[in-house]
């Protein structure tokens, strides 16, 4: 039988507005003793939550918000209650929806279940639930939590603190870092994608390299990494990957960058740090991206880009230009119609010109 570990904390049932407030660093405008029990939004927060309002497009919606008390970058007239001045709403957000957060649930029994080789190493309090399966030689840090059904291959090593989600497959050789997120249904360490034409067959190149995730890296729900053909496919500190991303061979992601969903990096791609990449764009293979990056959504990128460029659009273009040109599109029918009149007026004065010479 599964449950609940003994050493989970549950989240807190109250926070006093004054608590949360030194949580994120805030100044307190109004009754700090106000109890807090949960966070939601403006519309849907009731008696002894909190909210956040962060902009004027929802001002229309301080009034009639029931929360108990506010995070808000100034103070506001338009809320009775207690509020909590701080420098970014949104963040502070984020930092008071984790004070509320229940912590992952560890299995209390269920080892029994597992098949876990006599030769891996585990460190203190891991949790692995029933139908894990942990190969030979692996090495799982302290603390690291094993969802049913997740697969780690031979000499795969995973750091402390680290969260693998159900139906994760993690295959041989790879290295993850401490306080990793890995979300259902990933597969980290699959082949990538390369073969050689031979007459008419196609022959596969083996990929013998690995994958390297560093610490802090949260990655969403079904995406596939796959393993370099040489050397080492490189998730690098910070990175967060949205569901359905997928990254090829040999791609390296700087720190701190965003990969939005359903997004395709080719093989040998290289990211610099702080890069954000919107949905549903895809990035041609051997392409290098600088630093602080923006791409916008279903942008298709064939090119290098320099550090701090900010492109949308396939192929891509300046943001500024990109939004010019898609404001045009829909006005070209209108454009052609127009041309076609004036080419028509054209050659009725060429015609009469030409009457008109030889007469």
């Amino acid at each position: 039988m599964t449950g609940a570990s003994s050493k989970e904390r549950p989240a807190p049932a109250e926070i006093s507005v004054e608590d949360i407030a030194r949580a994120v660093g805030g100044t307190v405008v109004g009754d700090a003793a106000t109890r807090i029990r949960g966070i939601a939004s403006l519309e849907d927060a009731g008696d002894g939550m909190i909210s956040f309002y962060a902009d004027r497009r929802y001002e229309d919606r301080l009034s009639g918000t029931r929360a108990s008390a506010l995070l808000v970058r100034e103070k506001t007239g338009l809320f009775a209650g207690p509020q909590v001045v701080v420098s970014n709403p949104q963040l502070a957000y984020a930092r008071v929806s984790g004070l509320f957060a229940s912590p992952v649930p560890r299995c209390g029994e269920g080892r029994d279940r597992a098949v876990v080789h006599e030769s891996c190493r585990l460190g203190r309090d891991v949790s692995i639930y029933p139908f894990v399966y942990i190969g030979k030689d692996a090495v799982i840090g302290d603390g690291t939590i094993l969802f049913p059904g997740t697969f780690v291959g031979d000499r795969v090593r995973i750091g402390a603190g680290t969260v693998i989600y159900p139906n994760v497959t993690i295959l041989q050789d790879c290295r993850i870092g401490d306080h990793v997120v890995i979300h259902a249904g990933t597969v980290i360490g699959s082949d990538g994608f390369g073969f050689v034409r031979d007459g008419d067959e196609l022959v596969k190149i083996p990929h013998l390299g690995t994958v390297r995730i560093d610490d802090h890296v949260e990655i969403g729900a079904g995406n596939c990494i796959d393993r370099a053909a040489l050397g080492e496919t490189w998730i690098k500190a910070g990175v967060k990957t949205d569901n359905l991303v997928h990254l090829a061979h040999n791609v390296v992601v700087g720190e701190g960058t965003l990969v939005v969903a359903l997004t395709g990096i080719s093989g040998s791609v290289r990211i610099g740090r702080r890069v954000v990449i919107g949905g549903q764009v895809g990035i041609s293979d051997h392409v290098e991206i600088g630093d602080r990056v923006m791409i916008g959504s279903q942008s298709g990128i064939a090119k290098s880009l320099s550090p701090g460029e900010v492109v949308s659009g396939s192929p891509s273009m300046p943001h500024r230009l990109w939004l010019k040109t898609s404001g045009l599109i829909k006005r070209l029918p209108g454009f052609n119609d127009r041309l076609r009149r004036i080419e028509k007026k054209i050659q009725d004065i060429e015609k009469r010109l030409d009457r008109a010479g030889r007469e």
